[in-house]
């Protein structure tokens, strides 16, 4: 006797749901971390610079 296929598709979902949450989220944490922040202390010093230059 075959056995039935129940509850395969609910439990690959929730597996490819969680893997792209997961996924995702290191993925932007890391854009976050590695990229934006160190952006965002070079531009802010530019424009401290630009200020002090200023005065």
């Amino acid at each position: 006797m075959i056995a039935p296929i129940a509850g395969k598709f609910r439990k690959q979902i929730i597996k490819d749901i969680s893997i792209a949450l997961a996924l995702g989220g290191a993925g932007g944490a890391a854009w976050w971390n590695l990229y934006h922040i160190p952006q965002a202390q070079r531009r802010d010093a530019y424009y401290a610079k630009l200020e002090a230059s200023k005065q």
